[in-house]
């Protein structure tokens, strides 16, 4: 299970937290493993059988505000229950003050007092964008992504079978390359895959016989982009003389991280515009969405046809 220290949320500066540590030094230590947060309410109130430890416990006005209705003694009882479910950590939002005995009482438990100038709505909103990034599921995989008419496409195959090539043939057609070689693809939530290309090799491509190129130098900016949404799978296959799919009704699937993506295996011969091909994929991809298939359209006209000619006159 993917995990977030305390410590890497407190040094956050992407999503502009803008923590600062109060308390609990000990406890920066600790580490978040779910990215929804909690307000712990009524556990201070004493119902403490849902809360959750390992979520970020967050502290707003409404929180602080009932604590100091309490009476000094009720409220140490509220602040140590909470405390000795090991919490992860506690994030007080406005820039409230933070009660005395919390910060004791987590100096002593080892959690990390945390506190910023958001308001509650928009630091869980901001964290929870955070966490959802950091605990999202990743996996590299060998080979090239492409932005095809806002179609993200996975090329795959063996090497040499000639994906960087393909890619090259789209991105002079228009297209953009999102990564070659080594592509980052990590889950979001629910069940959508974004890839995207390491950080060191961004933007560059191998063509073989030529070298390295910068495809941003070489196109501009417009040829390239930073990640995309993967919707569809495409395996460049030596043709050898084995049948493939020629009507395109069995729909195959390729799992990457627990996901069902439509799954196409292209050969590839000599004479065969690759680049056309992946174009013509990504419109039928778009067409299905529509609700419309060609294939299924074609079969439906056809039996329609057998069974007219069938019935007797």
């Amino acid at each position: 299970m993917k995990a977030v220290k305390v410590a890497d949320i407190l040094k956050d500066g992407e999503y502009q937290l803008g923590l600062k540590l109060v308390g609990g030094k000990s406890g920066l230590s600790k580490e978040v493993t779910v990215p929804r947060i909690q307000k712990p309410g009524l556990a201070l109130a004493g119902y403490l059988e849902q809360i959750h430890p390992d979520r970020v416990q967050v502290l707003g006005s409404v929180e602080l505000s009932y604590l100091s209705t309490l009476s000094e003694k009720q409220r140490e009882a509220a602040i140590k229950n909470l405390c000795n479910r090991d919490i992860a950590c506690f994030v007080i939002t406005r820039g409230l003050p933070v009660p005395r005995f919390l910060t004791q009482e987590a100096n002593k438990k080892g959690i990390a007092v945390l506190r910023t100038e958001l308001l509650s709505s928009v630091l869980i909103n901001r964290i929870t964008k955070f966490l959802e990034e950091r605990l999202a599921e990743t996996v590299a995989v060998h080979g090239v992504l492409v932005d095809v008419l806002e179609v993200g496409i996975l090329l795959l195959g063996k090497s040499g079978i000639g994906k960087s090539e393909c890619a090259l043939d789209l991105v002079l057609r228009g297209q953009r390359l999102v990564a070659d070689d080594m592509v980052e693809i990590k889950k979001s939530l629910p069940s959508t895959l974004v890839g995207k290309g390491t950080e060191l090799i961004k933007y560059h491509m191998e063509i073989r016989g030529i070298g390295i190129i910068n495809v941003k130098d070489l196109f501009g900016i417009t040829a390239v982009r930073d990640e995309k949404d993967i919707e569809v799978v495409v395996e460049l296959m030596e043709w050898f003389g084995e049948e493939h799919e020629r009507l395109g009704l069995d729909e195959k699937k390729y799992s990457i991280l627990g996901v069902d993506l439509p799954h196409l295996r292209v050969p590839v011969r000599p004479g065969r515009n690759m680049a056309t091909i992946i174009e013509v994929a990504a419109r039928n991809h778009l067409l299905k969405k529509t609700g419309r298939h060609s294939a299924r359209e074609l079969q439906d006209a056809l039996m329609q046809r057998i069974q007219g000619k069938g019935k007797p006159q």
